[in-house]
């Protein structure tokens, strides 16, 4: 059985990596794939704490963590559409998806 900490591990690093690559890209898309690798580590924690506190539980089987995930994918899901909307909205304004150029579009 593979122990608590490899997930965790895992999920630290795509973690890292996800907010590396929000905090260096300018591209919208690139930065919209950068949250959802976040949001994906952070499910891989959530599944792994579940699984990890249900296996105590000889009878019962603990799905909280697999429901939060389900609400979380059911958001970041939300979240794409929303923000894809908005990029191409910016594409069709400005001529690009860089995101140093939203600050042009105040007033």
């Amino acid at each position: 059985m593979i122990p608590l900490e490899h997930y965790l591990y895992l999920s630290g690093i795509l973690f890292t990596l996800g907010l590396c690559g929000v905090m260096m890209r300018r591209n919208v898309i690139l930065v919209l794939m950068s949250v959802e690798i976040m949001l994906n580590a952070a499910n891989i924690a959530l599944v792994a704490f579940s699984k990890y506190l249900s296996a105590g539980a000889a009878e019962s089987v603990q799905l909280d963590g697999q429901v939060f995930v389900f609400f979380t994918i059911a958001v970041a899901a939300a979240e794409a559409a929303v923000a894809l909307v908005i990029a191409m909205a910016l594409f069709r304004r400005l001529d690009t998806v860089n995101v140093d150029d939203v600050a042009n579009l105040r007033w």
